[in-house]
């Protein structure tokens, strides 16, 4: 199954754009599945049906689905106090009934992600196409599953369940329960369902697809969510520019929008395949608007960047490791080694990746930032790196 994944600044029109690609999509006979987590129905509004918690047929071939935050968060909190029953005793705390429960900042994430991977493994349809929220919620929402499984990782390692056959012992010693076994449990179901998102995001037919409004808001939001996307290892199949005026416009002030909209354009072109969608004159509504937009049809290619390490050993004595990073300007660059993890920072984006095994036996030599690529050198460590090599 392939998965689109659009987003946009907000006010882009992503939601219309994502409805349009999905009707599209089902009017050549594919199954598709059209996913958003709007609390406002803004994919029913466009396609001209009501979407809500329960799945709905929005056409032929078309599936509309926007799952409900809030009982997904109650059947998590109210699974949560049944495992962790025996150390809330113990503390005295008062069970919290479901009715009184509203779902905390990220539910809609949350509930949005696990969808996703429900729908992915479902294998019902063809193609996935997830209207994700704007770009900057957006980006911390494809970030989420890898940055929460480093956190259980750090804070329950799995090496720790060895002791056991302690546990009992232990709490024998101590006088109270030891809510270690549940705890770990937990944190491996977590794992596991993390794990499993985490894979429809990386995975080679899964596609991210901007929309913007050209112009120098839209031009500015798009800089940022590329240079984003890159350091998540992502590159747009496709930018979207939405609402674009026909070339020749006699009213005076929409003359002087037009040329804003074809100068941003024309620095589009020369980075992304850009897409151009017409302005109708009207907020689109219903099938035959959004058959008018003309959205471009689902690309073969995946978003997905290797990061290559190329052994330069007999040449330099370094491998490299290169991290395409396409408008990344250097002096908002940093670079900091943790142990056999590499913390990369880029103007207000940071992730923290593992490094590749061959290098957690190097130290690290120089980078250097060329042709929008980082390309960081490493040196073999003669007490860790094998002999005669």
């Amino acid at each position: 199954m392939r998965t689109i994944l659009i987003t946009g600044p907000g006010g882009s029109g992503r939601s219309t754009i994502a409805a349009a690609t999905a009707q599209a999509a089902a009017g050549t006979g594919t199954r598709t599945l059209l996913l958003g987590a709007d609390r406002g129905d803004t994919l029913g509004a466009a396609l001209g049906v009501v979407t809500g918690a329960a799945p709905v047929e929005a056409a032929e071939n078309l599936t509309a689905w926007r799952p409900d935050a809030t009982e997904s968060f109650r059947a998590d909190l109210t699974a949560f106090q049944e495992r962790a029953s025996t150390a809330l005793e113990l503390l005295g705390a008062a069970r919290l009934d479901a009715e009184e429960v509203t779902p905390l900042p990220g539910a809609e994430e949350l509930a949005l992600l696990r969808a996703l991977r429900d729908a992915a493994l479902s294998e019902a349809y063809d193609l996935l196409v997830v209207d994700l929220p704007p770009t900057s919620h957006a980006l911390a929402l494809l970030a989420l599953p890898e940055e929460l499984r480093r956190y259980l990782r750090r804070l329950l390692p799995a090496e720790r369940q060895a002791a056991r056959a302690l546990r009992p012992v232990l709490g024998r010693l101590a006088g109270v329960p030891m809510p270690s076994e549940w705890l770990y449990d937990t944190a491996g179901r977590w794992d596991v369902e993390l794990a499993a998102v985490e894979a429809v995001l990386a995975d080679r037919d899964t596609t991210v697809r901007l929309v913007a409004e050209p112009g120098p808001a839209g031009a500015d939001a798009v800089r940022a969510a590329g240079l984003a996307l890159a350091l998540r290892g992502l590159r747009p199949d496709a930018l979207v520019a939405n609402r674009v005026l026909p070339e020749s416009v006699e009213d005076t002030w929409l003359a002087g929008l037009n040329v804003q909209q074809r100068k941003t354009l024309d620095e589009w072109q020369g980075t992304y395949d850009v897409q151009q969608v017409p302005h109708l004159g009207h907020d689109p509504r219903g099938t035959d608007d959004l058959t008018a937009l003309g959205v471009p049809g689902v690309n073969a290619a995946g978003s997905t960047v290797e990061w290559p390490v190329t052994d330069r050993l007999a040449e330099d004595g370094v491998l490299v490791w290169g991290i395409p990073l396409p408008g990344a300007i250097r002096d908002e660059l940093d670079l900091v080694r943790r142990g056999d993890e590499l913390v990369v920072t880029v103007g207000r984006f940071r992730r923290i990746v593992p490094l590749p095994s061959a290098l957690r036996r190097c130290t690290v030599a120089g980078a250097a930032l060329r042709e929008g690529e980082l390309r960081i050198r490493f040196a073999p460590d003669p007490d860790l790196w094998p002999q005669g090599r």
